[in-house]
């Protein structure tokens, strides 16, 4: 909230950075005008931020202890606060020092340190670098037959995790299972969970398959996931590791209900479940005469005569020339002139004396000093040494393979979902971080209840976090508290563009007021341009007027034309109708036309 009035007040100071640069070319009266608009600007965002500066309320999420919607093998939530139904482990490891070979790690039911739901508790193992051993019956042996087996349950590590896992073993059941000496070499069916060292991050599902030709078990681990586990180890929130193992062989890992591993049974584990048909003979062995080499040297290859194998690969170039200006008689290196010998120098410990070596300063200027020699080049003719050239083996054999025999151990176990019954839950680690913290666990066979119970627990965990993690700005805020440089991060990212924008955009010159005009004898811009139009409008005027009395004149041009011609037409007429009169009459008449009027007889 802070960082966001910040912003707001680099803004404002932007804006009166551009009011105060139209501010000069304004009145006094306009000064106080912008004056008291700043101020009200000013007031406005101070209401503004009184107003909006308090925090809306985080909505208030109430923790409820989950409850099973459905048949259960086993459900805790530690919501009781004890650890009642579960057994602290009094072993010892084996092959291991008496000093650290107890499970003495120490085990609590406690709140999570920064939790969200005030009366969620869970299991923390405390303490750290130590072995810690703790398990819990379940309500009654879970045996692997047509349903489904689900196990699901909560991880958060709230200081992170160094080296250490958070996996849950389930316990097989046997005759000899004693919880009170639950230690690493105690049987299980199944282990699941996180699990990290160094910068290996695993979410491991292991099975014990049992030989049904030996009666051995022997370990199966599923293959790696795909996704990066990196965030859940280090975020230090709660997170859901569901495993879901189908009587079709099939299972699916996921964490936070989302799937991050799958497979099945019989294809995706390492090693497999089934031994191969056959197995190379262990008493096969390579013939000595056995050839597996594709290509051999050319037998009938002969060294030509001229391949000279003593020729030099480089030679000198007998047609450089010793540069202009090479200096033979001095040395490249000189003693020091201005070396002087140590004070506590002695010879007689210490030896001659000799001043330390520089490089000659005559030879700066020069292209060389001492004895000059010709540079060397590749020699033409070097060949190296002969090799016979290289063809392909008549005799090549392949590369050679013991043979196959029948796999006296191969069985094939197309039902290894079948596993051993388990009848408790433990927890066995060591972890070199502790507070490592533990919740809402439940083993059932139906979905739809497991998802219920993490939708009760979990799902509230992530809708409490959600409600009072803070938005964009508050998580800058933080960030910026830890890093205090990032301050001017987000002033030049945000701040100064916004003043940029505004100083470039709002900054231009300001037109002069209408007020301006009065009280100077400047033409306004809007009478300049009406002058300019009408002088426009007029020279176009002009120019239609002359074009009119042209035509006007060309019009006449040919009227009179037109009027000439008719009068020689009717002069001709005449000229006719006089050649018919007699000749007193011709005399009397007189001709219209001047040109052609003819003189009187006497």
């Amino acid at each position: 909230m802070e960082l966001k009035w910040l912003c707001v007040t680099l803004l404002a100071l932007g804006i009166l950075a551009v009011q105060a640069h139209d501010m000069d070319e304004d009145d006094a009266d306009d000064v106080v005008d912008i004056e008291d608009d700043l101020d009200d600007g000013i007031e406005e965002v101070e209401e503004s931020k009184s107003e909006t500066s308090s925090p809306p309320p985080v909505p208030k999420v109430t923790y409820r202890p989950p409850v099973p919607t459905g048949e259960v093998y086993f459900a805790e939530s530690f919501d009781k606060g004890t650890l009642d139904g579960w057994i602290l482990s009094r072993a010892k490891k084996d092959d291991t020092d008496d000093e650290i070979a107890k499970y003495d790690g120490k085990w609590e039911v406690q709140d999570m340190k920064e939790t969200k739901l005030p009366g969620d508790k869970g299991l923390v193992m405390v303490t750290r670098a130590k072995h810690h051993a703790i398990s819990s019956k379940l309500s009654k042996p879970f045996v692997f037959d047509t349903k489904p087996l689900i196990i699901q349950y909560e991880v958060n590590f709230q200081n992170g995790i160094e080296c250490g896992g958070a996996y849950v073993k389930l316990l097989s059941k046997t005759p000899e299972l004693n919880l009170d000496q639950f230690h690493d070499k105690t049987p299980y069916t199944i282990m699941f969970g996180p699990d990290k060292c160094g910068e290996d991050y695993k979410l491991h599902f292991i099975f014990r398959h049992k030989n049904p030709k030996t009666g051995k078990y022997e370990e199966k681990h599923a293959k790696r996931p795909d996704a990066d586990l990196k965030t859940y180890f280090t975020d230090k929130k709660t997170h859901l590791y569901t495993l879901v193992l189908n009587p079709d062989n099939s299972f699916e890992i996921l964490v936070d209900q989302t799937v991050v591993n799958s497979g099945n049974l019989l294809n995706d584990m390492s090693p497999p479940v089934n031994p191969p048909r056959e197995i190379e003979d262990p008493n096969d062995q390579k013939p000595e005469d056995w050839d597996e080499r594709p290509k051999i040297p050319d037998p009938d290859a002969v060294k030509p005569d001229d391949w000279d194998e003593d020729a030099p690969a480089k030679i000198a170039d007998e047609n450089a020339v010793k540069p202009e200006g090479w200096l033979d008689d001095e040395p490249e290196y000189v003693a020091d002139p201005d070396a002087e010998k140590p004070e506590d120098w002695d010879e007689d410990m210490d030896g001659e004396w000799e001043a330390p070596q520089i490089a000659n300063p005559k030879c700066e200027t020069a292209p060389g000093c001492g004895t000059w020699q010709r540079p060397m080049i590749d020699n033409p003719n070097y060949k190296g040494k002969w090799k016979p050239p290289m063809i392909d083996n008549v005799n090549y054999q392949g590369i050679w393979k013991p043979r196959k025999i029948p796999n006296p151990d191969f069985f094939e176990d197309l039902e290894p979902f079948k596993m051993t019954p388990f009848s408790a839950v433990g927890l066995e680690l060591w972890s070199m971080t502790s507070d490592i913290f533990f919740d809402n666990f439940i083993i059932c066979t139906e979905r739809a209840v497991a998802d219920d119970w993490a939708s009760d627990g979990w799902g509230l965990k992530k809708a409490a976090d959600g409600a009072a993690e803070p938005g964009v700005v508050g998580q800058m805020m933080a960030a910026a508290e830890e890093r205090p440089w990032l301050w001017v991060v987000y002033i030049l990212t945000v701040a100064l563009p916004v003043f940029l924008v505004v100083l470039f955009c709002c900054s231009g010159k300001k037109q002069p007021s209408a007020a301006e005009y009065k009280k100077t004898d400047a033409p306004q811009p809007d009478v300049v341009d009406d002058e300019k139009e009408e002088e426009k409008d007029k020279g176009e005027k002009e120019e239609e007027e002359e074009e009119e009395d042209a035509n006007e004149e060309k019009l006449e041009k040919q009227k009179n034309d037109a009027d000439l011609g008719s009068a020689s037409q009717e002069e001709e007429e005449e000229e006719e109708e006089e050649d018919r009169k007699p000749a007193s009459e011709e005399e009397e008449t007189v001709n219209r036309s001047p040109r052609n009027r003819k003189p009187r007889k006497d």
